[in-house]
């Protein structure tokens, strides 16, 4: 490992050569001297870049349609600086699940160059990849194996994150950098959130102070994640278990009052995260080589099969939409015009199913902040959908809560309108009334909805 001074002795076209396939690191372990100095360097042409949730305003100008030009973005999971370049088609992007992410590295066109952060050494000589894991560590195994190049930033701020380290040797060249690492603000959950959060601590959480396992936490950033973690603390739940893919203050806040041992879990008794986001730098120092937490790839974090293993599986993520016939969509507007991305929400929703005492939920509110209905008739034509009705996807509104196992079409069709707000909800019941594709559901309710449970009696318990 060779450590150097100035970025333009690593960054340029000697090293980043045309063709150069480049596998970069995200979210808060963006290597952001590395990138903005290969935003300025304009004789670095033709090569490929692949991201997942690039972060960091200092990089923005790699994503100007003039960079873009003469190299090419393949983003793997939009983040809002580059959601222009990809709905502009100035860059491309890659539906992927994060499982899958880091099998793609050792195919032929896989990468041979990684930029990366670490932290470290560690009293052993080895590197953590911080924050960030997702498929990192595939792409380094995949540029050693091609003859490539492994170039690294140490940033001051970022923490020794154990589970997943690097020798010394795997790393070609290093910097030192210090600059504050993203965070992700943490909003006061609204009433509405506050009622998703209650309805899904009171159903679906369970307490593992008994004979029977407590539940695993899935679930990310967020208001409702935030009045998750409310209601569980409110409740005192014991001997819960964290198996996720992103790890954020929410979870944190359950670790410091004592409520995760992960005493259920399977395999690994710690809690276990690809990705690892806080809201300041105190969040990030709690992370410095602390015990209860550990990183791992995501073809182990968003593994199906590994999820299934987990006890009571609780996986909570949200979407942009649901349709009647229970089609679910997360990260596009319509066909075409990308948000986010598949991410890792259908690995959670299949690996939960498959989990013991598990039950996948998708948590929203049942409109947009501008009042537009989020439960509706038909999903967009052509949408990218990451769940569909075959799938065993409770969902959950400050409206209540809907169960469509079991259910027939017609009969999961009227549970989701419930999920809507009163007008909306009418006019949606309408709709399946007269259209005899729902095979006449009963919409007499005599009998209750099949399936839908409302606010005031969820949180009963």
């Amino acid at each position: 490992m060779k450590t150097v001074k100035r970025v333009e002795s690593i960054i340029n076209p000697k090293i980043l050569k045309p063709g150069s396939v480049v596998y970069v690191s995200g979210n808060a372990a963006t290597p952001q001297v590395l990138l903005e100095q290969l935003a300025r360097d304009m004789d670095i042409k033709h090569i490929a870049l692949f991201y997942v949730l690039p972060l960091g305003e200092r990089i923005k100008p790699l994503f100007s349609e003039e960079r873009c030009q003469t190299i090419t973005h393949r983003v793997l999971f939009n983040s809002v600086l580059t959601r222009e370049a990809v709905n502009n088609g100035w860059a491309k992007y890659h539906p992927m699940h994060l499982s899958e992410i880091p099998r793609y590295a050792p195919e032929p066109d896989g990468p041979n160059v990684v930029l990366c952060s670490v932290a470290g050494p560690d009293n052993g000589g080895n590197y953590s990849l911080g924050t960030t894991v997702e498929a990192v560590l595939a792409a380094i195994r995949s540029a050693r194996e091609k003859g490539g190049v492994v170039i690294a930033e140490r940033n001051a701020r970022m923490p020794f994150v154990g589970g997943t380290a690097i020798p010394q040797r795997y790393i070609d060249y290093l910097i030192d950098v210090d600059y504050p690492l993203p965070i992700s603000p943490v909003h006061k959950p609204d009433k509405r959130a506050m009622k998703i959060g209650e309805i899904i601590a009171s159903q679906y959480i369970k307490d593992g102070s008994g004979n029977t396992p407590g539940s695993t936490l899935q679930y990310g950033i967020g208001e409702v994640p935030e009045a998750v973690t409310t209601a569980i603390l409110k409740k005192n739940y014991q001997h819960l278990g964290i198996h996720t893919e992103l790890f954020a203050d929410a979870m944190m806040r359950l670790i410091k009052k004592g409520l995760v041992t992960n005493k259920w879990k399977q395999r690994i008794n710690f809690s276990v995260s690809s990705i690892f986001l806080a809201k300041d730098q105190k969040g990030y120092n709690w992370l410095d080589f602390n015990s209860a937490v550990q990183s791992r790839p995501s073809d182990y974090t968003n593994n199906a099969f590994v999820i299934a293993q987990q006890p009571n599986m609780v996986a909570i993520n949200s979407a942009i939409g649901v349709d009647l016939h229970g089609n679910i969509w997360a990260d596009s507007m319509d066909a075409r015009r990308i948000y986010s991305g598949i991410g890792g929400q259908s690995d959670f929703i299949r690996g939960a199913q498959l989990s013991p005492g598990g039950v996948a939920i998708i948590a929203m509110k049942s409109t947009t902040r501008n009042g537009r209905s989020k439960i509706v008739d038909r999903c967009p034509a052509g949408i990218t959908t990451t769940a569909i009705p075959a799938d065993r996807v409770v969902l959950v509104t400050e409206n209540g809560s809907f169960d469509p196992r079991s259910l027939s079409m017609g009969e999961r069709a009227i549970g989701i309108a419930h999920l809507a707000t009163e007008d909306e909800r009418e006019k949606l019941l309408k709709v399946i009334r007269d259209d005899p594709a729902f095979h006449k559901p009963d919409l007499t309710m005599h009998k209750g909805v099949p399936g839908f449970i409302p606010y005031e009696k969820a949180i009963e318990g």
